[in-house]
Order: C-alpha cells, then sequence, then structure tokens
C-alpha cells in the first residue's frame, strides 16, 4: 500500500517512505561534517521524499502520532535492510524534536517515524541549553530539517521536582534553574508548568539562536512546542 502526504501549500504529494525504498535508490551525496564547514543549502542532498516545507513537516509529525494512537503504525513493516543502507553513509531527517529523557516518551514510535527520519535531542525537561540548540542548529543548517518541536510530557518529573523544591542528590538540581520559568508563569499546577516549560523553551530554541532565528525569519523552519499525553497518546500542538 502507497501512502501519500499532501502538501496543500505547494499542491505537492510525497511518496511514501516504504515505496522508495523499495526501489533501493542509492548515490547521495554524504552529510557535511561538522569539520567540513557549513555546507550550502542541505536540501541539495536530500533524496528520501520527506516534506519539504515547514508546514508539510508538522503535518507528518502529527499524522503519524495519529497512526500511533489508532494502532496502525507503517514505520514497522519498512525493510530495515534497506532504511540501513539507505542511511549509513549520510542522514536527512526531516524534523528535529528536542524532548525529555523520560523512558516512556518513545519519540520515534510516538510519531511512527523510522530510522533516519528524525533528529531528536533529549534531556531531563526538554530544556533548551547551549548544547542542545548547538544540536538543533546542526540537524536544521546541515542536516535540512524543516520544523522543531520541543515536546513536553503528562507526569514530567523534572518539572514535578522543579516545582516541590526538595533536596535532590548529584547533579539533579542543576535543572531547576531552566525549568523554573514554567513554574513562575504557572505555578504549582503540574500539568500548566509542563505546557508552559514547552511553549518557553521552545521560544528560546527560536530566539537565543541567530542561525535559527534567520532561518524562520526566511520561512524555512518553524519551531513549535507540543505536549504529549502518557495516557492517551496523543500529541497536541501548544498555542
Amino acid at each position: 500500500m502507497v501512502r501519500t502526504v499532501n502538501d496543500t501549500g505547494s499542491g505537492m504529494h510525497f511518496v511514501t517512505r516504504r515505496a522508495l525504498l523499495r526501489t533501493g535508490v542509492k548515490g547521495a551525496v554524504a552529510a557535511a561534517t561538522l569539520g567540513a564547514g557549513w555546507p550550502a543549502r542541505a536540501s541539495a542532498q536530500r533524496t528520501l521524499p520527506f516534506p519539504d516545507t515547514p508546514d508539510a513537516a508538522i503535518r507528518e509529525l502529527l499524522d503519524g502520532n495519529k497512526r500511533f494512537v489508532d494502532k496502525r503504525l507503517t514505520s514497522l513493516d519498512e525493510d530495515l535492510a534497506i532504511l540501513k543502507q539507505n542511511t549509513s553513509e549520510k542522514q536527512e531527517p526531516f524534523a528535529a524534536i528536542l524532548s525529555c529523557a523520560d523512558s516512556r516518551v518513545p519519540v520515534e514510535l510516538v510519531f511512527d517515524q523510522s530510522i533516519g527520519h528524525l533528529f531528536v535531542v533529549r534531556v531531563a525537561g526538554n530544556i533548551a541549553t547551549s548544547e542542545m540548540i548547538a544540536s538543533l542548529e546542526y540537524g536544521a543548517a546541515v542536516l535540512g530539517t524543516k520544523a522543531i518541536l520541543v515536546l513536553g510530557h503528562g507526569s514530567c518529573g523534572a518539572v514535578k521536582a522543579t516545582i516541590e523544591g526538595k533536596a535532590v542528590p548529584g547533579q539533579i538540581s542543576q535543572l531547576f534553574a531552566p525549568l523554573r520559568p514554567a513554574i513562575d508563569e504557572a505555578g504549582h499546577d503540574l500539568d500548566a508548568a509542563i505546557k508552559a516549560n514547552a511553549r518557553i523553551q521552545a521560544k528560546s530554541v527560536a530566539t537565543a539562536s541567530p542561525l535559527l532565528a534567520g532561518m524562520i525569519k526566511d520561512g524555512k523552519l518553524k519551531v513549535v512546542s507540543g505536549y504529549y499525553d502518557l495516557g492517551r497518546g496523543t500529541v497536541t500542538l501548544l498555542p
């Protein structure tokens, strides 16, 4: 079965990943490494028929999440041997996710994506540290991701610990300062604070990096925030 994604903004249809991968398409230019400097637009390297606009990339994420919720995953049916073969020397993900490190948030499964489709960076509390932003810059400027989603989730332990303010072992308390603005905004309502944090971190990603801000201004990238409901499995974009 061939699934297509319709980009209503451009009138284009993207053939399903599975259909392309079965053709055994090869010969893509290897992705640039950090040491090689910034390449020309990464889109010139792309061989997989992924969404090529920010809006289409976000739609593909939400469509994948709906398949996850409906228990009709397609990513598990793809030929993993061919996927590995076509991604062994390059990567060309269509979207990046800044997610919490929580083990209950399996990002690729949640969005029904497979090897090479998402550029995922994870840290407790999905906080936009300089290291996280640097990774997201690489994903957008070098690999060509069209969208960045900062994903908060229900029952986030990092946000809960920040609200409680109790003594914690080791360096865990280093997480509290970046999460404090969300607590100041939402108070002790855990769910509200989790959503506020996702929005705040997304704003930080979009504004703290001149590189990403420039791509957003040029319409080449979108940064959005979302909330993953652990019980229902749904991802909702936040206003």
